[in-house]
């Protein structure tokens, strides 16, 4: 059995980014994983661990030393290896030199694909100690850093200045040199309550010394658990409950070493401010967690944490009360001034900010989406008024102060402004609805005219900018195409809305007074939108070939795209389903390889199964025509399905490409029939076994 032992690295620096410090620890963690996997080196768990001052690694039962292995290079071919004479050719002796061997000691592989030279050669295992090194030093090459730095008078990058490393594989210290710093066993605890050296004896040590000796909980995960329960137990001593999203504890966990919670008060007088302002200015400016009541209202309090158990938390509170107080002063005073002009005194302003430079103002825009608006509203028997003094208003609250100071509350500010001038409540709820959904899985829009707006301006930013040319490619979409295309679809399928999305792609091209090519931009806009329902449908637990089925019958609602393609998931549980998928496969073929036009009507058929199937193809298809006028597709397939028979005995019984051309084309046109009903749901044929 393997020798193993367990390694341990780390590396620690001045305090790392907190924002990207969980995704440095990932990488690090899949780089070392990955470049133990490269060199033969197996092991049994592997954990990564992080704090603002280091970037930690373990692995536990890492095989101490590569097996050996042979090691086999493919040459020339043997036809290619000896010259007329029957002596190695020049190609065989040049690549016996490149092996550092002689002709003599190559051997011939043979396969059922031929036969060739190869030169096997055993390669001793390496200790994993000699390994290590690049092994660590290549980790931390690859991290996702975007920039780097270097200190002091070294030639070292790093994203901070690097202290120490430490390198152990079980007991003993793997010397090496690591960004500028010679390694050890040697670490570091917390800046203040810890300053002193800390010996880490083994790697399953490193944990529990600096817990204990260090005042440092290395783990992310587990800091994250601390500051949320000493959050929630924090806020209950003031009667509430911390108010925690995931992006802020994260944050938190990877700015404290040593998390301590401390409570802090402001004046109840901002709570007169909308929430969403308070909020956002404890979260994005100080870091703080809103304490809110049972109800969800905010109360006048606030949690932030030192990375420090303070002899004076006294002085730590009001430090962060005194910080805060000009803030929420601020947000006051934006939230007054703001008021003193209507959203609809603002909107000639939006003439003053260039939206795209082919696409015009966000004036232009709001024309555009307005009508937009107005004819989908038309569409949906839904107040169309309503939805054009949504479109008009819906950019307006960028030009307020607050806007302006936290851009994350756009259309959140609408729609409270829209409410204090007085607008309708659905035209104010739009306001904030039209940039939902505004993250993966996240909801969209309640509305009926926050719906209408959400689906015009996002059809307009699509087509417009497609109009421009500026397609998203690879990682570069600086407009949020695909999150709005996504958008699009959502609120189409998940609201039960049916609006032909080619009507209203051809609507906003129409538009547009710049000049492009109008049939090529919309039909890169269509794939664009057919890609992202493709992924949409695999995500909700369809397969590739379900939609390709419904794909290729092209329609144009995306709700009665997901209506067809659950049908032919269902459908393809029957028992029929896999021999009427091939029927319907070597129909498509007959009817292609026709080399004359397939009549319309069927003429004399002779045979008794093709005037079964006739019968057959005829009743059902009386049948179906109702079901496909409800979009009732499960059912019209299931009874398309009772062709099976029929379909069957007419492949066995009956020739298609018989030499009598006018019975030929009776049965080329059953067949055209046959697939042409099941053609008004799906291509079935697209379906795998």
């Amino acid at each position: 059995m393997t020798a193993t032992n367990h390694l341990l690295f780390e590396l620690g620096c001045e305090e790392l980014p907190p924002t990207s410090l969980k995704k440095l620890s990932q990488a690090l963690l899949d780089n070392i994983v990955s470049g133990l996997k490269d060199a033969g080196l197996a092991y049994n768990q592997a954990r990564a661990y992080a704090t603002p001052r280091r970037l930690a690694v373990l692995i536990d039962d890492l095989e101490t030393f590569q097996a050996d292995k042979t090691v086999e290079k493919r040459g020339p071919a043997i036809q290619a290896a000896y010259g007329p004479d029957g002596a190695p050719s020049k190609a065989a002796l040049g690549f016996a030199a490149s092996c550092g061997a002689s002709f003599e000691q190559l051997e011939k592989l043979e396969t059922d694909k031929g036969a060739w030279l190869i030169f096997k050669q055993a390669v001793k295992g390496r200790p994993t100690t000699e390994l290590l090194p690049d092994i660590i030093r290549k980790s931390l090459g690859n991290l996702p850093i975007a920039k780097r730095m270097r200190w002091g008078n070294f030639d070292s990058e790093f994203a901070r200045p690097v202290h120490w490393a430490v390198l152990l594989l079980g007991e003993q210290i793997i010397e090496t040199e690591i960004l500028g710093v010679s390694s050890g066993r040697i670490s570091r605890g917390h800046r203040f309550h810890a300053p002193n050296n800390l010996n880490i004896t083994s790697p399953h040590d490193y944990v529990e010394t600096l817990l204990q000796q260090g005042k440092v909980i290395a783990d992310f995960a587990e800091r994250m658990t601390r500051i949320r329960d000493a959050a929630n137990q924090a806020a209950a001593k003031v009667g509430g409950s911390a108010h925690i999203e995931e992006d802020l504890l994260e944050e938190v966990a990877a700015l404290n070493e040593w998390p301590v919670p401390v409570v802090g008060n402001f004046d109840a007088r901002f709570l007169e401010l909308p929430q969403e302002v308070l909020i956002t200015t404890m979260q994005a400016n100080q870091k703080y967690f809103p304490v809110k009541n049972a109800q969800g209202g905010l109360l006048p309090h606030f949690i932030t944490f030192a990375n420090i158990e303070s002899s004076n938390p006294a002085s730590i509170q009001h430090g962060n009360e005194r910080v805060v107080l000009p803030r929420l002063a601020d947000a006051e005073f934006f939230w007054k001034q703001d008021r003193k002009q209507s959203l609809a005194d603002r909107v000639d302003s939006l003439a003053t900010i260039v939206f795209q430079k082919d696409l015009g103002t966000l004036l232009e825009k709001t024309q555009r989406v307005s009508n937009l608006a107005a004819l989908i509203a038309n569409k949906l028997q839904a107040n169309s008024e309503q939805a054009k003094r949504a479109a008009l208003l819906a950019k307006t609250d960028l030009m307020t102060n607050m806007v302006g100071e936290f851009a994350n509350l756009q259309g959140t500010m609408g729609r409270y402004y829209a409410l204090a001038d007085g607008e309708h409540s659905d035209v104010a709820l739009a306001l904030e609805e039209q940039y939902f959904p505004k993250q993966s899985g996240g909801a969209t829009p309640s509305g009926k005219i926050g719906q209408i707006l959400a689906l015009a301006e996002k059809i307009d930013t699509l087509t417009g900018i497609f109009s421009a040319g500026l397609i998203p490619t690879g990682d570069r979409d600086p407009y949020a195409l695909r999150r709005a295309t996504l958008g699009i679809l959502r609120i189409l399928i998940e609201n039960g809305i049916a609006l032909d999305l080619l009507e209203l792609l051809d609507e906003a091209l129409a538009q547009f007074s710049h000049s492009f090519n109008n049939a090529e931009t919309r039909q890169r806009v269509i794939d664009f939108i057919f890609d992202r329902l493709k992924g949409y449908c695999l995500d909700q637990g369809y397969s590739n070939d379900e939609f390709e089925a419904v794909l290729a019958v092209s329609p144009s609602q995306p709700l009665d795209f997901m209506l067809r393609i659950r049908a032919v998931q269902t459908f393809r549980q029957l028992p029929e389903a896999e021999s009427l998928a091939a029927a319907n496969k070597r129909i498509i073929n007959i009817l292609k390889k026709s080399e004359h036009a397939i009549p319309d009507t069927i003429g004399t058929l002779v045979e008794a199964a093709e005037k079964n199937l006739l019968a057959a193809a005829e009743a059902s298809n009386a049948e179906i025509l109702p079901l496909l006028a409800e979009q009732n597709y499960p059912m019209a397939l299931t009874r398309l399905a009772q062709l099976r028979d029929s379909v069957d005995a007419f492949f066995d019984n009956v020739m298609v490409n018989t030499d009598d051309v006018a019975l030929r084309n009776s049965r080329l046109a059953l067949l055209a029939m046959l697939s042409n009903q099941f053609l008004r749901i799906a291509d079935i044929s697209k379906l795998q076994s």
